[in-house]
């Protein structure tokens, strides 16, 4: 099943798409619905498929990565927030502040929180999480480097591109994940490649503060990370879900 939300008839709408269309659903995702009509999926603006209190961010979860930053592999999961305000859609604008230079793009998988989550088990964690989408972790690494912690540098508006949908049915582990810079190939690489993988990641953070329906943790970058400018098109793209696209201003 495939969650979005959509602006339609001047209106912010919950539905379930299938290739072509969208059955609008009367209610959140995360509470008893009942189905309220079809519209064109091509025709559906779609906009950021949740709406979360927060974003929690894992660092460093790559293997591959690691190395890639010159960083030893953590023990445990090292999390940070993102602020909902950094939360744009498929199609949307990435607004690369003025003054900022090396921006970089992080294709990543997030994961969705489908009910209230405290203190579970990674077993427990299935039964919490809603399903699966894309995310892009756009960073400036100069403020990242500068300031030395990472609110900053991955705060600003527009930095959190999610989408295109929640998809439900869907075994994270094992998926092909890759990134694209106007049509070229950036990153490539499995979600297997992971230290942590999804359940554990939101067992843990569980276990740190409470996750609430909608709530995203986006699960890490795998290596190739690399700048992006004014005039890119971005695509963040994983196996199972489709692509997140956003362009670069």
């Amino acid at each position: 099943m495939r969650v979005v939300r959509i602006f339609q008839d001047e209106d912010v709408r919950y539905g379930l798409a299938d290739e072509s269309s969208v059955t609008l659903i009367s209610d959140e995702p995360f509470a008893a619905w009942e189905p309220e009509g079809v519209v064109s999926l091509p025709h559906a603006q779609l906009l950021a498929p949740v709406v979360p209190t927060k974003v929690v961010c894992v660092g460093i979860n790559y293997r591959a990565h690691a190395l890639e930053m010159g960083h030893a592999l953590p023990d445990e999961p090292v999390i940070f927030l993102k602020p909902p305000t950094a939360v744009v859609g498929q199609g949307a604008e990435i607004h690369i502040p003025s003054g900022l230079d090396s921006v970089d793009y992080e294709a990543e998988l997030a994961v969705v929180i489908g009910r209230r989550t405290h203190n579970v088990t990674a077993a427990e964690a299935h039964a919490h999480v809603l399903g699966f989408l894309c995310a892009n972790d756009v960073t400036s690494r100069t403020l990242q480097r500068k300031d030395g912690q990472w609110a900053r540098a991955k705060g600003f508006d527009t930095f959190c591109p999610l989408g295109p949908w929640v998809e439900t049915d869907l075994d994270p582990r094992d998926l092909t994940i890759e990134s694209y810079v106007n049509g070229e190939l950036r990153q490539h690489a499995s979600t297997a490649d992971m230290i942590f993988d999804p359940f554990e990641l939101v067992s843990f953070i569980s276990k740190v503060m409470t996750l609430l329906p909608g709530d995203v943790v986006l699960t890490g970058t795998p290596s190739g990370v690399g700048p992006m400018v004014s005039g890119d098109v971005v695509e963040v793209r994983i196996e199972g879900i489709g692509s997140l696209i956003n362009h670069v201003v």
